[in-house]
């Protein structure tokens, strides 16, 4: 993943949580990838190390603008679904670390 901007979320996601954590993470998928400037989006699973956070998200745009926009969307698919983010990771104990990024020049 070389360019534009990036959002990185990092969870910590209790074993009994994880089914229903992966089931919003890939209906959030589905929306990325149809939006325009969309460049790519990984889910990883931890699985080794002493690491706090359990699964990380990477979703890579154009542009901080493009992400912003996507963000709308994103908001918008959940409330469609009557989905609260913030209600579900309380509800399931998840806690988030949420930020973007973008590349360093060298």
């Amino acid at each position: 993943m070389n360019g534009g901007f990036y959002r990185v979320d990092k969870f910590v996601v209790p074993e009994a949580a994880r089914e229903e954590f992966l089931l919003n993470v890939l209906m959030v998928h589905e929306v990325l990838q149809v939006q325009p400037g969309f460049m790519g989006h990984s889910v990883l699973e931890q699985v080794s190390g002493p690491g706090e956070f359990n699964f990380v998200t990477i979703a890579q745009w154009e542009s901080a603008e493009v992400a912003e926009r996507v963000k709308i969307a994103v908001q918008a698919a959940q409330k469609a679904c009557k989905l609260d983010p913030h209600a579900l990771f309380q509800r399931l104990g998840i806690r988030a670390d949420i930020a973007s990024y973008r590349p360093v020049a060298a």
